[in-house]
């Protein structure tokens, strides 16, 4: 789709290398280890601190070109070979989806999310729900199919965490340059700035719009933080999940009216419209507002406005679901409702949970739902437990009927697979591994891998994320005012031929970050052991609003470094993409604990599972789709107590026992020339049953059969 764009980088590169600039506007290369590593090459220091390749571009100076230039000619012959790979990439021969679907020819996908987790320099996600909308657009860009999605460009973000030396969680906010990103702002036939404008009570406000491309798909981003809006109205797009309820709801407005604008100013007709969520849910009531201008009358345009709405749902618990005091939502929507011709309260109804249920907020997910066509959960368990609490909005429809379709979440491959176990898979199994995404035959290849090689790799990528922790923890421990001595001792911390089990996610109180602590004297009996050592890293942010999980972080920090547990239980503040990326490649297990069944799906545990690290898991989201008694371990037997207290002992007790009498053994027993032969063949399966079933390519592959083409087909 060629849509012009703006300039705005001072970027200047010799015209040998004329194609660099497009690569580095295009997220292609974050996936792409050969374009990370030519990047890299330019300047090796500046790469380091920055990883983004428009912000290395800016500052490199005239005569490094001169230098890489004339270096022999393996930088451009490498060069060369990074555009090959790039413009085969846009431009295949045929693309998955053509493959399936030959004769459709019709309008794009519209993808609408509040988040979008695509690399760490973009900071315009807070952790799952925007890291999967980012590999959902990825997978899409692999797939070929015609996608397009809508989001907001927050100029601080989501919060970078500190922790003091009490624990207390601080909340830094950055203010991100936009000409040094990788978006570009849009423009308009008059050649100015793409602009749009919502209308909110008593004025318009404008929203700029900056394009991202990911591969094959754009992205249009939102952006109020300009001179045309009034001073007060510039911050409504400068933090993701704002605390402020209205400063929220303003948000939601901008991304859902303001998207469907965008949409219209670009000539673009959806042939179908995915809401990741309720953030967005104000698009339909936007979309309803055109249709009535073409004549229809509201049950028409609300009729024609669902016939292509898909709904994603990702709240398993009714409190977790975005909901509005109904007074503040009633200011928003009084002219909306006057310009439409109905009463405000026709509108406000549509977000009641409970019809009848009397004084209640306004909320998202139920406005969603019943505007759109298709719902679903992201796991088999979220879509049954969403249908329970969602059956009475379906119209004779009971939980038994399931009118809550699910679609399991995947994760993008090539985004989470670490180097060293890329590199085996694409020595020992297939070079093409990615055009096999889903073939589970391709993937049980896994099972025939040398034991030492596979080991091997593992421990290679192991090193890489003790090495992260090391120096982050460096870093941590300045700040605090640590003496050199304290900080030289942080080379030793972390053993390499320690059992290492990772549990990084947001501190949620109902992900259970602290539940392996119920019995401390019993874990210490465990990871102490001296012949057998265990160590276990966290990381994870609680939201700034959110009390009990800062006391959670406070809790888990004081453990591990003032208690006699230190050296054995790790805090990592400031959990991001690059974290989790060393995380989940290099840890040996990944430990899940939500209070079941509350973790809709989950993803960070497919990512660590595709990478050779099994899971030790509550029976919940995704787990119980993947668990086959081979492939990692299942925490309890998926009974659901009404008291907490309970449910808290048996899923400790049954850790505990798990850890010690199956997960430690098999580790550190049965080894053949260093190699734990048991462990290996539950990565193997781990592996090989994982990728082709979790993989963000089935997701999309789902998403596609169920939803977009049985609308775009019509």
């Amino acid at each position: 789709m060629a849509i012009a764009t703006r300039t705005v980088a001072d970027i200047h590169v010799p015209n040998e290398l004329a194609r660099l600039r497009e690569i580095a506007y295009n997220l292609w290369w974050s996936w792409t280890p050969r374009a990370r590593r030519f990047f890299s090459t330019i300047d090796t220091a500046l790469w380091a601190t920055y990883r983004n390749p428009v912000q290395l571009l800016i500052n490199i100076e005239p005569h490094q070109w001169e230098r890489l230039i004339e270096d022999g000619g393996a930088f451009m012959s490498d060069y060369r070979r990074l555009v090959r790979d790039f413009d085969r990439y846009m431009s295949p021969e045929t693309t998955p989806f053509q493959q399936q679907f030959a004769d459709y020819d019709g309008e794009p996908i519209a993808y609408f999310s509040t988040e979008f987790g695509l690399h760490e320099c973009l900071g315009i996600y807070s952790g799952g729900l925007g890291v999967l909308s980012g590999d959902h657009a990825k997978a899409a860009s692999d797939y070929g199919l015609p996608f397009i999605g809508i989001g907001i460009l927050y100029r601080s973000g989501y919060f970078h965490q500190s922790v003091d030396s009490d624990g207390d969680q601080d909340h830094v906010f950055a203010n991100y340059d936009f000409n040094r990103l990788p978006v570009s702002p849009l423009q308009s036939s008059t050649g100015r700035d793409l602009v749009v404008s919502i209308d909110l009570p008593g004025r318009d406000v404008k929203a700029k719009v900056w394009q991202l491309r990911v591969g094959r798909v754009n992205l249009y981003l939102l952006d109020t933080d300009i001179p045309e809006n009034d001073i007060a109205d510039r911050p409504i797009t400068s933090q993701l999940y704002v605390r402020g309820r209205e400063m929220r709801l303003c948000q939601e407005l901008v991304l859902g009216i303001g998207g469907v604008h965008v949409l219209r100013e670009l000539g673009i007709q959806p042939a179908a419209w995915h809401m990741n969520e309720g953030h967005s849910a104000f698009l339909n009531l936007e979309r309803v507002r055109g249709f009535i201008r073409d004549g229809l009358s509201w049950d028409e345009a609300a009729k024609t406005v669902a016939a292509d709405t898909v709904f994603t749902t990702h709240t398993p618990v009714p409190a977790g679901n975005e909901a509005f005091d109904t007074h503040l939502v009633e200011k928003y929507l009084a002219e909306y409702a006057k310009g439409v011709g109905v009463e405000t309260k026709r509108i406000i109804d549509l977000g009641f949970s409970y019809p009848e249920g009397g004084s209640q907020p306004f909320n998202l997910t139920a406005l969603a739902i019943r505007m759109s066509r298709y719902v679903n959960g992201v796991s088999k368990l979220h879509g049954e437990v969403s249908s329970h609490m969602w059956h009475h909005l379906f119209d004779d429809k009971t939980a038994a009927d399931l009118p809550v379709d699910y679609v399991t979440n995947g994760v993008h491959v090539a985004t989470w697979l670490g180097h060293d176990m890329r590199t085996l898979v694409e020595e020992e199994i297939g070079a093409d591994w990615n055009e096999h995404l889903t073939d589970e035959d391709f993937w049980a290849k896994v099972r025939d891998l040398p034991d030492k090689e596979l080991w091997d790799a593992h421990n290679h990528q192991k090193e890489r994320m003790i090495r992260l922790v090391r120096s982050r923890l460096v870093e941590q421990f300045a700040r605090h005012g640590k003496s050199p001595d304290e900080m030289r001792e942080v080379s030793a911390v972390l053993d390499p031929q320690a059992l290492t089990i990772g549990f990084a996610r947001r501190f949620a109180t109902y992900k259970r970050a602290g539940l392996i602590f119920q019995d401390i004297a019993r874990l210490k009996s465990i990871i102490m052991n001296a012949d057998r050592p265990v160590q276990i890293i966290f990381s994870g942010k609680a939201h700034p609003a959110d009390m009990p999980g800062q006391d959670l972080v406070r809790h888990i920090f004081n453990i591990a470094f003032h208690s006699e547990l230190a050296g054995r239980i790790i805090f990592l503040e400031d959990y991001e993409m690059r974290v989790c990326r060393h995380l989940v490649q290099g840890v040996d297990v990944w430990l899940n604990t939500p209070r079941r069944p509350r973790e809709a799906s989950g993803t960070s545990g497919m990512k660590a599972a595709m990478n050779g690290a099994p899971n030790l898991s509550i029976s919940d989201g995704w787990w119980p789709e993947a668990y086959n008694s081979k492939n990692g371990w299942l925490i309890s037997d998926g009974r659901e107590y009404d008291n907490e207290e309970m449910q808290d002992y048996e899923d400790s007790s049954s850790f505990y026992d798990i850890l010690e009498q199956q997960v430690v053994p098999a580790y550190y027993e049965n080894r053949e020339q260093g190699v734990p032969t048991d462990w290996v063949a539950i990565m193997k399966d781990s592996m090989a049953t994982i990728i082709p079933a979790f993989s963000a390519a089935r997701m999309l592959t789902d998403y596609t059969r169920k939803f977009y083409m049985p609308i775009a087909q019509e």
